[in-house]
């Protein structure tokens, strides 16, 4: 059997090892370059914009309580949020109406015309091409709203959508919030109006780990 030269073996040896440590060193940089997220809870917010009178005259309001689980991970902020669940109290209402009457006549009047009331909950997802949607269970059915979004730093992001009332079968419940607001929601030209419309916004910060 032929010897191998001795400057041989260590030249063999040396590239074999290079060989190798260059895959760990591969590895180690692909694990270390995965991003893993958390979600700040308490920085989370929901916020909502009604429309009244033929004028379409904005009405603001927001819930004060997100429970939020199945948070999850991944390379980036938005495939961390992809499959997340929430659910909101509708008892957190708050529109911030300096009379005290606005929020009671809305959970009473218009949640109270719905089906399964004491949550709104809910999924986010993101598509294969980052396009952003949440699907709304509300008066016993789920549907999905498509979103816009914009970010801020790449940790927070900030989530607009249109809501049509009609597509959860709660148009009833608008014409009892209506009802229940006929002279606060009739315009300059005589006309009671609730529309069933609504933008729905969020804000969503998160941590890198």
């Amino acid at each position: 059997m032929k010897r191998i030269p001795p400057i041989a073996m260590a030249m063999l040896l040396f590239a074999i090892f290079s060989c190798n440590n260059a895959k760990k060193v591969e590895e180690t940089e692909t694990q270390v370059s995965a991003e893993n997220f958390d979600l700040l809870r308490d920085s989370t917010k929901v916020s909502f914009v009604a429309y009244k009178t033929t004028d379409k005259v904005p009405v603001g309001g927001e819930f004060t309580n997100i429970n939020i689980s199945n948070f999850g991970s991944g390379d980036t902020a938005l495939e961390a949020m992809d499959g997340t669940e929430f659910s909101i109290p509708v008892s957190s209402l708050f529109t911030n109406d300096p009379t005290g009457t606005r929020d009671p006549k809305i959970l009473e009047f218009f949640f109270g015309a719905l089906d399964d009331t004491e949550l709104i909950s809910g999924v986010f997802n993101v598509g294969a091409d980052k396009q952003c949607a949440i699907d709304i269970t509300l008066n016993g059915q789920t549907e999905t709203i498509p979103l816009t979004y914009s970010t801020i730093n790449d940790t927070k992001f900030v989530f607009d959508g249109v809501m049509e009332l009609a597509n959860w079968d709660a148009l009833g419940a608008v014409a009892s919030i209506n009802k229940a607001c006929e002279a606060l929601h009739t315009g300059t030209d005589g006309i009671s109006k609730t529309w069933s419309e609504v933008a729905v916004h969020a804000e969503v910060m998160l941590a890198k780990k």
